[in-house]
């Protein structure tokens, strides 16, 4: 039997060989729609390996950094960039100079492909290096130089030798210092995408429209599932609510994804109206409000709950719906949708443990921290080994979420371990209180932290925004949670304005934080 076994040949994974069966099995089909420009599945293969053949030579072994929104070339580099032979670092399009420079840097990237739209924060971003990257414009405007490096090169594709090799750099927001980049291998993106496909119903028959930035963990690794599956993908440089709609109907669109504030900027747009058929939306970064989720079920969204981080290829756990679940009652659903659910099918195990590491009972009471274990756990942080051991100390990655076990065994998040509000000795969740207040008819997104206050230490505050033509008061917000939750968990302070997020929509609590802790000695949160 071993020499039998011998002949077998057995090849390393890795996410870009999806192109390769799409191009083979439906090269026919439309792959790719980006404005005006449509290819299908074999001129997008021919697209990519000729941009692995115009980057090779010049990255010589080094990442290439992208700059762009997500149009064709941010797509086509991640398959053309690995088929490269080098790792991809694709960029946050919302940061300054001087992070974009951080990051060329920090990662030594050998070249930078970027859009023209981002010349003048490009500009500067170089000024500052010692060996700046070599500079590549692609897309509107570029003069064809894009083009032009397709043309000349020779298709090129460099298989990896391990499938635990690094496939990308992903950096995080930096939010309590530098940002740390994050090391993709193969074998994680292949597996992952494989579990968005499974999770979210891809099929050669589905149309996928990029609300998600592709820069974000690598798109939660959706460029290699909507490629696996041969199904459509539809760019979208921008979230505009009015075009998303509009892109729904003219397009077909099935599928796509994104943070919370994309389903409540599309729940309340002028154009929103019931959908004829179901589009199938995954969203993640924040748990949803039962109010959100009812909402987009009246429209004809199907939405499911995904949980995960930058530093497991996005999505780690998902809300996965059980058919029985179909005969509750609206209200019950929607709670249900809400937690973030169980280890997704191929990649990831998922345990709650207490201060000790114990496992905490399942008894959907018990707050213990999210550690995760798997294939589509990062290999660590590029260039500093001891925030990877931090990070898994016991090789559990320690997400600093905390959350609790239900019986069924799904986990519920319950917070962000620094967003526990501890007011007069009493935890409050801030997701506790953020999904009573966006219940409230006239809110559009809220974010609950901590604020200073002399008797309790802290107190919750709440930052609202409100919907287009709706008016509230801060009294009848904080009457609003009282008649749902705890006296005490009531926000003693409402600020009415918008929201400061990140590129992917996520609420900035620390930049909430930071004003309203200014000054204060000690800051218990």
């Amino acid at each position: 039997m071993p020499d039998e076994l011998d002949l077998l040949s057995f090849e390393p994974l890795t996410p870009v060989s999806f192109l390769d069966r799409a191009a083979s099995a439906h090269g026919e089909r439309t792959a790719v729609v980006d404005g005006a420009d449509r290819w299908t599945y074999a001129q997008l293969h021919e697209r990519c390996r000729r941009l692995a053949g115009g980057l090779a030579p010049i990255a010589r072994g080094r990442p290439v950094a992208v700059l762009a929104p997500n149009s064709h070339v941010l797509l086509e580099a991640s398959f053309g960039v690995p088929w490269a032979g080098v790792p991809l670092v694709a960029v946050n399009t919302r940061l300054a100079a001087g992070e974009v420079a951080y990051i060329l840097e920090h990662s030594e990237a050998a070249v930078l492909v970027h859009d023209p739209v981002f010349d003048e924060l490009v500009d500067r971003a170089l000024a500052g290096l010692a060996d700046p990257p070599a500079r590549i414009r692609a897309g509107a405007g570029d003069g064809g130089e894009y083009d032009a490096l397709l043309a000349a090169a020779m298709p090129t594709a460099v298989q990896p030798s391990d499938e635990r090799t690094v496939l990308s750099i992903n950096y995080t927001s930096g939010t309590t210092g530098k940002p740390k980049g994050v090391l993709y291998h193969h074998r994680g993106a292949y597996l992952q995408a494989l579990a968005m496909v499974a999770h979210t119903g891809l099929s050669p028959s589905a149309v996928h429209l990029w609300t998600l930035p592709m820069f974000h963990c690598n798109g939660w690794c959706f460029p290699w599932a909507v490629t696996a599956a041969a199904a459509a993908h539809i760019c979208l440089p921008k979230v505009d609510p009015a075009l998303v709609w509009r892109l729904i109907r003219a397009e077909g669109v099935t599928h796509l994804e994104g943070a919370p504030t994309v389903l409540s900027m599309l729940a309340y747009a002028g154009d929103a109206a019931p959908l004829e058929r179901t589009v199938h939306v995954a969203i993640g970064g924040a748990p949803p409000s039962p109010a959100i989720l009812r909402r987009m079920g009246e429209l004809g969204f199907d939405v499911t709950h995904l949980y995960g981080l930058t530093e497991t290829f996005g999505p780690a756990m998902i809300c996965d719906w059980r058919p029985e679940w179909n005969d509750l009652d609206p209200a019950a659903q929607a709670r249900l949708k809400a937690r973030q659910g169980v280890g997704n099918i191929v990649a990831c195990t998922v345990r709650v443990v207490d201060r000790d590491g114990s496992d905490v009972p399942a008894d959907g009471r018990t707050v213990g921290e999210i550690t995760l274990r798997g294939n589509n756990v990062m290999l660590g942080y590029l260039k500093d080994p001891e925030a990877t051991l931090a990070a898994a100390p016991d090789g559990w990655f320690r997400t600093g979420d905390l959350g609790v076990l239900h019986p069924d065994g799904y986990v519920e998040l319950r917070d962000r371990s620094k967003d526990v509000i501890i007011s007069g000795g009493e935890n409050i969740a801030s997701v506790e209180v953020e999904q009573a207040i966006a219940d409230h008819p006239a809110v559009l997104e809220v974010a609950v932290i901590a604020v200073p206050d002399e008797r309790w230490g802290e107190v919750p505050a709440a930052y609202v925004s409100l919907q287009e033509g709706t008016a509230a008061t801060e009294a009848e917000i904080i009457e609003h949670v009282r008649g749902r939750l705890a006296h005490f968990k009531a926000p003693r302070h409402v600020v009415f304005g918008e929201l400061p997020k990140t590129s992917t929509g996520k609420i900035q609590k620390y930049v909430l934080r930071e004003k309203a802790w200014g000054g204060v000695e000690r800051k218990i949160h």
